[in-house]
């Protein structure tokens, strides 16, 4: 209750920064322009097998609503923006709400301001995001860690031609991440329970974090260089003689690089970080290429093969079970009106039978329809994967229907 106490006090503040300067703003002869967008989506997820912990279902429909705003004024050079989440789900861990973003920022000449509460992306690879840092994971939201929380923060962007863009960090805040609550599936045998993970600063949540990224391309080279000095998005586990878990959110120095080349129909992709901490030090990497063939028989049609390798020296507390493992897949973009996907991939362990399959498929249906299906199938997991072990019962089907306003 303390920890939700202090973030919603953060949001109400962020909020209201926001307010007196979109205020203040207000006397300039330029009218505010404004945009609002809701999403309604409707979610069925069926996992196939019987559950492998007690408690846990096999049918969980849920309803969620993603409402987007935005105003701007000085010609587009200011502006605020909000992005809301907020879902309802038979887990109870899972019905949870979030602000995205809702950040003030300001353009002029070659810098750029945001303060507020703001999502950044880093990375080029498709299997896993090593250099992602910025950002909480919502854990309970999706299995492949893609969405995530909104970061308090102010960006302060500079912008060159010649010698590249320099974005600096200040992180105010730091965001928990939840995990799945019994009733939910992919989770650990034992409930873990936000609450219980501390912080290895004094400072806990409140500890002031810092990071900086330059990013620049050098003819068909598009390279990043990243610093991120504070408290880890990932939560440490380390077990006592008796078998007992201590976990926390460790101090950390990461550096990171991501390199993509781009030649022809190649796209050759490289990330990797370098992490130190007092507790544990690690290198990990991911490396490889997507092959696209355009406009297949000239119907628009575009088909995308992938492959990449991915290395983390992390010994097994680590909640990153991709160790050494090879991801391939298959990207289909019809570049047609509805807008139709598809993804198709797998990760197999070199050390081990253990294999995750994958389905990812989107189309639009007129202008204010959207459907969504995903399934994650875990075959042949083997008996001393700490993390998939987890959720060798757990493959399931994901559909989705968003209706936009």
């Amino acid at each position: 209750m303390t920890y939700l106490f202090k973030w919603q006090s953060v949001a109400i503040v962020v909020f209201f920064m926001g307010i007196v300067t979109a205020s203040a703003q207000q006397s300039k002869k330029n009218i505010p322009n404004q945009e609002f967008e809701l999403e309604l989506e409707t979610e069925y997820r069926y996992f196939f097998e019987n559950p492998q912990f007690s408690g846990q279902l096999d049918h969980y429909p849920s309803i969620a609503f993603r409402p987007d705003y935005s105003i701007e004024w000085n010609k587009g050079y200011e502006s605020i923006n909000f992005t809301g989440f907020f879902r309802i789900d038979r887990d109870d861990e899972r019905t949870h709400w979030d602000i995205r973003e809702l950040y003030y920022q300001k353009a002029k000449g070659n810098w750029e301001l945001s303060v507020g509460l703001k999502k950044v992306y880093w990375g080029v690879a498709e299997s896993n995001h090593l250099v992602d840092i910025i950002n909480q994971t919502d854990a309970v939201e999706t299995f492949d860690g893609e969405e995530k929380l909104g970061q308090p923060m102010a960006q302060f962007s500079y912008i060159t031609s010649k010698i590249g863009t320099f974005d600096f960090f200040y992180l105010p805040f730091h965001r928990k991440r939840t995990f799945t609550g019994e009733k939910g599936r992919l989770r650990f045998g034992t409930v873990i329970n936000q609450d219980d993970i501390g912080y290895e600063s004094d400072a806990e949540e409140l500890r002031q974090d810092f990071a900086l990224r330059w990013k620049h391309y050098f003819g068909i080279f598009d390279v990043g260089l990243s610093h991120f000095y504070g408290t880890g998005r990932e939560p440490l586990f380390q077990f006592d003689e008796l078998g007992n878990i201590n976990s926390f959110y460790p101090v950390i120095n990461q550096t990171g690089i991501d390199v993509q080349i781009t030649h022809d129909a190649f796209l050759w992709k490289f990330e990797s970080i370098y992490r130190n901490a007092d507790a544990q030090d690690f290198v990990a990497l991911v490396a490889g290429l997507e092959y696209t063939f355009s406009n297949i028989d000239g119907n628009g049609l575009d088909i995308g093969l992938l492959g990449e390798y991915l290395y983390d020296e992390r010994d097994e507390l680590s909640l990153n079970a991709l160790q050494n493992d090879f991801f391939f897949g298959s990207r289909l973009a019809f570049n047609d009106i509805q807008d139709t996907s598809i993804l198709i991939g797998g990760i197999t362990d070199l050390e081990s039978s253990s294999k995750i399959f994958s389905l990812e498929a989107s189309r639009r249906f007129g202008s204010n329809w959207r459907a969504e299906i995903e399934t994650r199938i875990f075959s042949s997991i083997a008996d001393d994967e700490l993390i998939l072990g987890n959720f060798r019962e757990d493959s399931f089907l994901r559909f989705t229907i968003s209706r936009f306003f």
